[in-house]
């Protein structure tokens, strides 16, 4: 402790102009991070976007470590270090700082991605920032004077044998890229694979795909099965999709009559009934028809999405058999009519006789 207080009280002059400098940039820096960002802030204000927002806030944070960096090397520049030392204090500044910035420009791209890809999934999020983790990487080596040839050709030797050990992980990881990019299958999607697994899609990582079935379940499914399975989207072309509700009557109805009732509480549910669409107009179509104790019709409905279906079917059910109770249409039973008739003379004596 008396060595430093004694060094300072030889060398006061020396510390001077650099911790000068360094408050002098610390101070300009504070005001002006104080007034920048205000109308920054102002401006993004008046925008609709929030990705400005956050844009700003993520250059908030590190604006002061950059001031400081700045200060450190200025602090620096005006100190009687020697010229090695300078150079060196110069290029470990520069190297944080190019560090800091590419973390803050990692974070960026992945909120880019999540703001401005129509498919946006972390698979995509995190190459997004890989690449600019890579493109950081590369600029600090080349400000270290660190070759970057040698250890491209050693990782593309040694590429081989990790991809021989790793052969199922870059599968996923390439499959799940291809599904990402293909645009066929996106997050809030509702699909169906034909070994039957079925849900929302949630996430397609680097690995597997997040499915969230009607109960609530997470299913897990490798990308490379996802690649290679047969998929029902119903959000493709469009979410819309039509609905049937069979109906089966008696055989003493009329079809005509039971036809105008079903499309008269169609078209009543229209607005009662969520997710429901005025336009198509519900129809009814006298299909699959002769049953083998019934008429057998069925209504078609358009809904706004795959999820509106299960409730559509309840509430028209219930209306239907109100209507039809009211209207005194009869629903059948299955019946079966057997007929009985005595057998001949002769078969009954052969019968006997056995």
């Amino acid at each position: 402790m008396n060595a430093t207080i004694a060094f300072l009280e030889q060398h006061w002059d020396a510390l001077l102009v650099p911790l000068t400098v360094i408050g002098f940039t610390l101070l300009l820096g504070f005001a002006i991070r104080n007034s920048v960002f205000r109308l920054l802030h102002r401006w993004s204000a008046g925008t609709a976007s929030k990705f400005d927002d956050l844009v700003i806030d993520a250059i908030r944070g590190p604006f002061m470590i950059w001031v400081l960096m700045l200060a450190l090397y200025l602090g620096a520049q005006t100190s009687r270090l020697p010229v090695r030392a300078q150079n060196i204090a110069a290029q470990i500044l520069l190297v944080l700082f190019i560090l800091s910035i590419t973390l803050v420009c990692s974070r960026l791209a992945g909120m880019f991605v999540k703001f401005y890809v129509g498919s946006f999934t972390s698979l995509t999020e995190n190459l997004a920032r890989i690449a600019i983790l890579v493109v950081g990487a590369i600029v600090i080596l080349n400000t270290l004077s660190i070759s970057v040839l040698p250890i491209v050709t050693a990782l593309g030797v040694g590429g081989i044998a990790i991809a021989l050990a790793l052969q199922d992980t870059l599968s996923n990881l390439f499959s799940g890229f291809y599904v990402s990019l293909a645009g066929q299958v996106r997050v809030g999607d509702y699909i169906r694979l034909d070994s039957g697994e079925e849900g929302y899609i949630s996430d397609i990582s680097w690995r597997s795909t997040s499915i969230r079935s009607l109960q609530n379940n997470v299913i897990i499914i490798p990308n490379a099965k996802l690649a290679k399975a047969t998929i029902t989207n119903y959000n493709l072309p469009e979410q819309s999709m039509v609905v049937p509700v069979a109906v089966s009557v008696s055989y003493n109805c009329d079809p005509q009559l039971v036809e105008n009732l079903l499309l008269d509480e169609g078209k009543k549910a229209v607005g009662q009934v969520p997710g429901l669409l005025v336009e198509p107009a519900p129809v009814v179509r006298f299909a699959p028809g002769f049953g083998p104790s019934s008429l057998d019709l069925t209504l078609y409905c358009y809904v706004r999405k795959f999820a509106d279906q299960s409730l559509l079917q309840h509430e028209m059910r219930k209306r239907i058999f109100a209507r039809f109770r009211q209207e005194q249409i009869e629903i059948p039973f299955p019946t079966r009519t057997v007929y009985m008739h005595d057998a001949p003379a002769s078969e009954r004596s052969k019968r006997i006789g056995a």
